[in-house]
């Protein structure tokens, strides 16, 4: 009998365990890594449940474990620092994830950085998209080639007689879609050489429609998921500009600098008026289904959206996010706080 008992409360406990469980599991961007990570640090300080653990696994490899399964070994957040893509959506629709609710969080700018013992850099945005562009207009402007452009000043004789070296994202961040989309996109949108290519063999041509395939001969180099890596490369090489979120320059303003951008400087006013060119809002994504099974979301998510933490003057804005608007805050948290479910729809807007 004793041993009946045993086995059948091992059993419920077993059950219990793959049924519920106290601490929260996230996943996502390396952008929004540190905000997410300040507050689980506050949420395990304040709250009587553990500090939830995140992963910063970028923000397509956040989507793919999130949208995996509703099962409880799979993420009940992912961060983002861009929108969830249609396909993603989709993707999530087909493995039983239908039930998600959008949090915008706040802006925030991407940098383009070098050492901060350099002089003051100014690029274009066309001059950014045609240093690390696969393919850019010949000198007679009448087709394509290969990237031949080694230095800053082989783009424009006014730029410095300085390498060609960016260290930045790779393709599974949020960033890099991000600067791909806001960078290259605009740029090369408005050149026919890449549009007329379309137009003339839409389905052979596709990749001309919005043009965003980064060189691959070396003057681009992906550094992972860890924007303190960049960091550290840019310190070392005085050469070299890295791609990463604002908060990073925040962070380490003793060692870098963002370079202007069409002449404006990474600042958060600029950032959340738009003025400078490559701003970008920051995301999280929850999983409705596990909120029965995991009670601590409701309190994290929560506390997320709180002016404590998004406000003007919250914990976040300490460490590099810009806060929304009043207004958008607001209408934002209400939509969060009744879990608001994310359509298909909601993503082309």
């Amino acid at each position: 009998m004793k041993k009946t008992s045993l086995a059948l409360l091992a059993s419920a406990a077993l059950t219990v365990s793959l049924s519920a469980r106290d601490q929260i599991k996230i996943v996502g961007s390396s952008t929004v890594y540190p905000f997410s990570s300040s507050v689980a640090e506050e949420f395990g300080a304040t709250t009587k449940f553990p500090t939830p653990v995140v992963e910063s696994t970028g923000s397509g490899g956040g989507m793919k474990l999130f949208c995996s399964s509703n099962d409880l070994n799979t993420p009940d957040i992912t961060n983002a620092s861009r929108r969830m893509k249609a396909k993603e959506f989709k993707m999530c629709e087909e493995n039983g994830v239908v039930d998600i609710t959008e949090s915008v969080i706040g802006y925030d700018g991407i940098a383009f950085a070098q050492a901060k013992s350099n002089p003051a850099f100014n690029v274009s945005k066309e001059h950014l998209a045609l240093a690390v562009a696969k393919e850019v207009p010949s000198k007679d402007g009448k087709s394509l080639i290969a990237n031949p452009y080694k230095k800053w000043s082989d783009i424009d004789a006014s730029l410095p007689n300085r390498e060609i070296i960016v260290y930045g994202p790779p393709k599974s961040s949020g960033t890099r879609d991000a600067f791909e989309e806001l960078v290259m996109q605009k740029v090369f949108k408005k050149m026919p050489l890449y549009t007329d290519l379309y137009k003339a063999d839409k389905k052979a041509n596709k990749k001309y429609k919005k043009y965003s395939v980064i060189r691959t001969d070396g003057v681009y180099v992906e550094s992972g998921e860890n924007d303190n890596l960049i960091v550290q490369k840019l310190d070392k090489n005085k050469d070299a500009f890295g791609v990463f979120g604002f908060s990073f320059l925040v962070e380490n303003d003793d060692k870098v600098q963002g370079a202007t951008i069409n002449n404006v400087h990474p600042t958060p006013e600029n950032i959340s008026s738009g003025k400078y060119p490559v701003s970008r809002s920051l995301f999280f994504y929850v999983k409705n289904s596990h909120r029965k099974d995991v009670p601590a979301i409701n309190e994290y998510v929560n506390l997320f959206m709180s002016e404590k933490m998004i406000g003007k003057d919250g914990i976040l804005a300490e460490i590099g996010l810009i806060a929304l608007p009043d207004a958008t805050r607001t209408a934002i948290r209400s939509n969060v706080s009744k879990r608001t479910k994310l359509t298909l729809a909601d993503l082309k807007h």
